[in-house]
């Protein structure tokens, strides 16, 4: 589709069809980062699940690193997409070249600050023993891939801006075969255990990175990458951090959130932990059309918003509601139907007895979460896409840190159903979230433009 087919789709088409176009290659990318994510899980279960659970216990830590650059991200879709639809290019471009030239610098400073900080961040958490030996290894080796994560970043929000979210998908599809053909020779072949499955992965996102930004460089499309005479705009910059900022902030007082919570579960022992991670895989996999109907959002908000068309955003919130809670009911069901052979399948160590059965219980609790992570998604991409992030930011740190935390501590310190109330707190606390979320779309303040393009 032709760059200015794909704007007039999102500004004038069917809104079904608009959804599904722009959403169907994001589900597609985010079933392949999945997918590609259990391949590992699977590949590092077989180590054992000491080493298995080590790579659930330390992804916040790195995803508190990286919500800067998912907040650029966001600020990146969202600015953009608001210049694209007002045809103002030329600004778009300046954008653009400001977004890559921050997360690079950004993205090299919290990369060398992970690398050294590890080991007291590991033990800060309660790491210790063998899960904090393979914490340290695998964690010190992701940060390594923080500044090609943050290009990759840049490339996604400027594609998905001008509502191209083909390319990236086979990027990353490209990426995850890699990956997949990689994690067993690092692994077993290289006898490098759980230090080979984030060698992998590092080198699949570099030839990720080099090759979205390079596309950039030698675009087509209404936005083409270029630093000839380059130099700071401070406006720009100013602009792009006050959208950033606050989804950067509920990015990681999320990831915050997640390493506290990690340090609860990790109490009720190893088997917790890894049942905990592993699930959160599965359950991430179920939420991907949800997740791609949420990102497509954002462009389509973004666009509209810049041509002053708020009735269609608001026929594409109640469009988006109706097929996110579809596709999350019938996940549910499917969990819940399938429970015990989905967890046999993803959990293959030796000594996974009670893992499976602590992993099967809480599958069924999250499983009723499903519609609701639709709800959360689509309400995020109404929030992001409009540059209203505090928004989603406050929807992010109150999950987590208001409703989440709270309860699970009410249930270890005043109960005794044991792990079972970690469980209970996951699903209500997004039932909790959701409804605050409508309140604050039935406010209507986020039809206000947070950029001058008229």
């Amino acid at each position: 589709m032709e760059v200015n087919q794909r704007k007039n789709l999102i500004l004038n088409g069917n809104m079904y069809k608009l959804i599904i176009t722009l959403s169907l290659p994001i589900m597609i990318n985010n079933l392949i980062q999945t997918l590609y994510n259990l391949a590992d899980g699977v590949w590092v279960s077989k180590l054992g699940s000491v080493q298995f659970g080590a790579t659930s216990f330390v992804w916040p830590v790195n995803f508190l690193f990286i919500s800067l650059g998912i907040g650029l991200s966001i600020a990146g879709t969202s600015l953009l997409s608001q210049l694209i639809g007002a045809s103002k290019y030329k600004e778009a471009n300046k954008y653009a070249s400001q977004l890559v030239a921050i997360s690079l610098i950004a993205s090299i400073i919290f990369a060398a600050l992970g690398y050294i900080l590890s080991p007291f961040i590991i033990k800060l958490m309660g790491g210790t023993g063998e899960l904090g030996e393979f914490s340290n290894i695998y964690l010190k080796i992701t940060f390594l891939d923080m500044p090609v994560t943050f290009l990759f970043f840049n490339y996604s929000s400027i594609m998905n801006a001008q509502g191209n979210t083909i390319t990236p998908t086979i990027l990353s599809g490209i990426s995850a075969i890699l990956n997949v053909i990689l994690d067993p020779i690092f692994i077993f072949t290289l006898n490098m255990g759980i230090a080979g499955a984030a060698i992998a992965t590092l080198l699949s996102k570099a030839i990720l990175a080099v090759l979205g930004i390079y596309m950039l460089f030698n675009s087509s499309m209404h936005i083409k990458l270029s630093f000839k005479n380059f130099k700071f705009d401070k406006e720009i910059v100013k602009k792009i951090v006050d959208v950033a900022l606050p989804s950067s902030i509920g990015q990681s007082g999320s990831a915050l959130g997640f390493i506290v919570l990690n340090s609860f579960i990790v109490s009720y022992g190893n088997a917790t932990i890894a049942a905990f991670g592993m699930v959160n895989r599965i359950t991430s996999l179920v939420s991907q059309p949800a997740m791609g109907i949420g990102a497509a959002l954002t462009a389509i908000v973004g666009q509209n918003l810049g041509c002053n068309q708020i009735e269609r955003i608001k026929e594409a919130f109640i469009k988006s509601m109706k097929l996110t809670i579809t596709f999350g009911a019938i996940g549910c069901f499917i969990l819940i139907w399938k429970d015990e052979q989905i967890i046999n399948f993803f959990i293959q160590s030796r000594d996974s007895a009670d893992v499976i059965s602590q992993g099967i219980t809480y599958l069924q609790y999250i499983s009723y979460s499903m519609p609701l992570m639709g709800i959360f998604s689509v309400l995020q991409g109404i929030f992001q896409g409009s540059g209203h992030t505090k928004y989603s930011m406050s929807m992010e740190v109150g999950r987590l840190w208001f409703v989440r935390l709270p309860m699970i501590l009410m249930f270890k310190y005043f109960t005794t159903i044991g792990p079972s109330g970690i469980w209970f707190s996951m699903c209500f606390s997004n039932f909790i979230i959701c409804v605050y979320g409508y309140v604050m779309y039935r406010k209507n303040t986020w039809q206000e433009k947070i950029i001058a393009v008229c």
